[in-house]
Order: structure tokens, then C-alpha cells, then sequence
């Protein structure tokens, strides 16, 4: 099982954070993403395989003031 967000993603597992993302609509100039406590670097997007067991953050940038 893998959590995205905290909740169960049933079909990220073998995709690609990258095409994860992309599916899922997130603007990835403006997000972080932490695998099982790790940062993952943006550039490593196109390589990471999301794999069963693993527990993903993303957040989110928002401006204001």
C-alpha cells in the first residue's frame, strides 16, 4: 500500500513521481515532495519509481501576505 497525502493510492505504484504528478495535476514548480522522510530533488521527478510501502508528502507553496 502506498499513502499519498496521507491517504491510500492505489494506482501510483511503478508510475513515475513525475507522471504521478502530472496525472494528478500538480504544477511542480511549486510543490515539495518527501518520500518516507526523504526530500526528493526535482530533477530526480523523471526517475523516482513509486514503490509499494512507501509514504509520500506533497505540499503545496502558496503566496499571500
Amino acid at each position: 500500500m502506498i499513502k499519498i497525502n496521507g491517504k491510500e493510492a492505489i494506482n501510483a505504484q511503478g508510475q513515475t513521481l513525475a507522471e504521478y504528478l502530472k496525472s494528478e495535476g500538480f504544477d511542480t514548480e511549486r510543490i515539495a515532495v518527501e518520500c518516507d522522510g526523504n526530500i526528493i530533488p526535482k530533477k530526480d521527478y523523471i526517475n523516482k519509481i513509486i514503490l509499494d510501502g512507501e509514504i509520500i508528502e506533497i505540499v503545496s507553496f502558496v503566496g499571500g501576505g
